[in-house]
């Protein structure tokens, strides 16, 4: 979105800067989780998923191809299940998709305490997707995600493409919306690593259900804000 007049006096850190900075470092921890105490799974990446499902069926590697294609069935499926909830349960809480993907990673959390592998396996990753897709649903207008939570090679296009416009006459405005985003999902991601090195794949799950239900609560009541800060801006309008 290119700046204007009326984008340089509103306040950069606002309510949806908080907001989209908590879930990008949640997000970040979680995929950081889920990739080290796992089999090398991405739970935010479905490009390399997707890559992974159609590559490992040429080299013969089936079981490769089969989780990853599970993955991308139950990343879509929490983004259908989060949009329905929104839909029709949560049109006061918008971002009330952190509950569901709280309660999906408890599940996968409580999977997991019930295996005796060395590593985190497949399943219980399954419902780690499931949340991340469910939060990608947090940012919507217009009936489409205007802040994509993990999808964050689209947020380093939208920083290139920003800087471009501000070098063409723009302001920092046209940039430092992304550059925030994509720092906040690598914080997460370090946060995610360095926790990784102290605990093992249990612990480092429930510590993931754990920061998602402190995420979730606090966007339920900043979700009430949200929602007068909307109607204010339409009744202006």
């Amino acid at each position: 979105m290119t700046a204007n007049s009326n984008d340089a006096r509103e306040p950069f850190w606002d309510l949806e800067a908080r907001l989209a900075t908590a879930l990008l470092i949640l997000a970040g921890f979680v995929g950081a989780a889920a990739y080290t105490h796992s089999e090398g799974y991405f739970v935010t990446f479905m490009t390399g998923n997707t890559e992974r499902a159609v590559i490992g069926g040429f080299l013969g590697d089936f079981l490769l191809a089969r989780g990853a294609f599970l993955l991308i069935v139950c990343f879509l499926a929490g983004v259908f299940c989060a949009s329905v909830c929104r839909r029709h349960w949560w049109s006061n809480h918008p971002h009330g998709a952190t509950m569901l993907a709280t309660f999906a990673l408890v599940i996968a959390a409580t999977v997991d305490a019930f295996s005796h592998a060395a590593s985190v396996g497949l399943v219980p990753i399954l419902f780690v997707a499931f949340a991340m897709g469910s939060l990608n649903t947090s940012f919507v207008r217009k009936g489409e995600v205007s802040i994509p939570v993990t999808y964050v090679t689209g947020t380093l296009v939208k920083f290139a493409q920003g800087v471009e416009r501000h070098l063409a006459g723009g302001t920092h405005r046209e940039w430092l919306n992304y550059a925030v985003q994509w720092l906040s999902f690598v914080t997460g991601a370090a946060i995610g690593g360095l926790v990784s090195l102290a605990v093992n794949g249990d612990e480092m799950l429930i510590a993931a259900a754990v920061g998602s239900a402190l995420v979730a609560a606090y966007t339920w009541r900043a979700d009430i804000r949200w929602v007068r800060r909307q109607e204010q801006s339409r009744s202006g309008n």
